[in-house]
């Protein structure tokens, strides 16, 4: 069984940046695709950012796309999501998410296609 836990949540002004790490326990990362996700207060979760196995290919959602960078370190069971020009509406608890789909690059987006989810960290993005 993957344990997954995230830190480096926190509070930070607009512009700004933060550095998600979600460290893993009970299992080798290498052998999952990883995946990020943040939720709202009432909302569903939704997708962020995922990677590859082997850290070959990487995805982001629209939002995202060009200020967020997903990286891992299977060495130190470790995976990153480097969040730069933070935005209020970046703001949620983000989560991490390991999928051993041997067919991941077709349900990276899917948040049931997840076998493992870490607890949660929160960032707040103030305007």
């Amino acid at each position: 069984q993957v344990q997954l836990v995230e830190s480096g949540g926190g509070f930070v002004q607009a512009g700004g940046s933060l550095r998600l790490v979600c460290a893993a326990s009970g299992g080798a990362l290498s052998n999952y695709g990883m995946g990020w996700f943040r939720q709202t207060p009432g909302k569903e979760r939704v997708f962020v950012s995922a990677i590859t196995r082997t850290g070959a290919s990487t995805y982001y959602a629209d939002s995202v796309k060009g200020r967020f960078t997903i990286s891992r370190d299977n060495a130190k069971n470790t995976v990153y999501l480097q969040m730069n020009s933070l935005e209020p509406e970046d703001t949620a608890v983000y989560y991490c998410a390991a999928n051993r789909n041997v067919l991941f690059f077709n349900v990276k987006t899917k948040e049931d296609s997840y076998n493992y989810w870490g607890q949660g960290t929160q960032v707040t993005v103030s305007s």
